[in-house]
């Protein structure tokens, strides 16, 4: 439960504007792997053999990648390079952590428990944020240095909306699973509403097609019957429409009635593209898109362009074609647990959602955390039918 602790921590600071926060969440995780490595060596055996994930691998030559181009002279900017190699092997470190904890059946149980609820109180203070806190301020009190509107330690709202589409399929999966079901159907259209009255388009439309798609995946697989899988959506969706009035539809409706919503997000697109087009085996170095991209700006608003609003145009453009391949195998390897344990879904979610926005990029602590799930979607082996996630 340690590195939940210290997941949880890294969230809920996030926000903060100083390095102190990030930098006080990193040497927590990397001094949690130093004290694992020390307990798995005094337990080791000359008859054990070492065995490494497929996945650890790919990060591990993330990593790698980042210091080739450091080394190699590609970056534009060796420091922001090199600021991101720390930022990666963050997640190689909990994606690891995470690995060997959901190993253990109960230690998984106990650490996506603690998730769930974990998620369930932020989805709740998110809503009271948004109604009550004044723009920029965390928790009512705390200058976030931002002019948007906070949802809990959360300023943007497509990044809580993307923490959210990795808690919710918890509640769903319990409320399919568990006699409990309608409380779980509650924290789930709890979740799902908060999503909603933070305004993410995007988010919303995944949250709704998890709703809609785990039910029916788990009839699919044979888990849960027609009967139950109708009750699940049925009680879900009748709770979201009335926490969704509480929260507030307005927001949402006439986010979604704008005209063109994303072209600037496509300009975004159409010069990562050129980026990626202009060097496409070396990329321009880990972390320097913001660097790189006035070169190949299409247009000029005044105003700072931080990220490329697409995380997976924004990796090749910064790590070249090879970097954007690693990532494809990254994701591709946790398709198969994904469907698997239902419950992993949502990290799927996430990866869709980076198509269209940036969940990974900005802040690290929840770029660790989605990888940390990750360790733990990686671990899940199913024991059998009807197995509570």
């Amino acid at each position: 439960m340690l590195l939940a602790a210290i997941l949880f921590l890294g969230i809920l600071s996030m926000w903060v504007p100083a390095r102190w926060a990030l930098s006080a969440f990193q040497l927590a995780v990397f001094a949690l792997a130093a004290v694992r490595v020390v307990q798995r060596a005094q337990r080791a055996r000359e008859s054990e053999k070492l065995s490494i994930h497929p996945t650890a691998l790919l990060l591990a030559a993330a990593v790698a990648w980042g210091l080739i181009q450091v080394s190699a002279g590609w970056t534009v900017d060796r420091f922001k390079t090199l600021n991101e190699v720390l930022n990666w092997t963050t997640n190689l470190t909990v994606f690891a952590l995470a690995l060997e904890l959901g190993d253990d059946r109960q230690q998984r149980e106990r650490f996506l428990t603690a998730l769930l609820w974990f998620g369930t109180a932020l989805g709740a203070v998110a809503m009271l944020t948004v109604f009550s806190s004044p723009p920029g301020m965390v928790f009512w009190g705390f200058n976030a240095g931002s002019e948007l509107q906070t949802l809990g330690p959360f300023v943007y709202r497509n990044q809580y909306a993307a923490f959210i589409e990795v808690v919710l399929p918890l509640a769903l999966v319990r409320a399919i699973l568990d006699p409990r079901r309608m409380l779980y159907s509650v924290i789930g259209a709890l979740l799902l509403a908060s999503v909603v009255a933070g305004g993410s388009r995007a988010g919303t439309i995944l949250c709704l097609a998890e709703v809609v798609a785990i039910p029916l995946i788990a009839l699919g697989q044979g888990i849960i019957t027609r009967r139950v899988a109708g009750r699940v959506l049925a009680v879900s969706l009748s709770t979201l429409v009335v926490l969704g009035a509480v929260a507030g539809w307005d927001v949402i409706w006439r986010r979604l009635q704008e005209v063109n919503p994303y072209a600037l997000r496509k300009e975004f697109l159409l010069s990562s593209l050129e980026m990626v087009r202009d060097r496409l085996w070396t990329g321009f170095g880990l972390g320097t898109w913001s660097e790189a991209y006035p070169g190949f700006a299409r247009f000029d608003d005044g105003l700072f362009a931080n990220q490329a609003h697409n995380d997976w145009a924004q990796w090749a453009a910064e790590g070249g074609i090879p970097f954007f391949l690693l990532m494809v195998a990254v994701v591709g390897g946790a398709i198969r647990p994904a469907f698997r344990s239902l419950w992993g879904l949502g990290l799927l979610a996430v990866f869709i959602h980076c198509f269209i926005d940036y969940p990974m990029q900005q802040r690290p602590a929840l770029a660790a955390f989605f990888f940390a799930m990750l360790g733990i979607v990686s671990s899940y082996h199913p024991t059998y039918k009807g197995h509570k996630p």
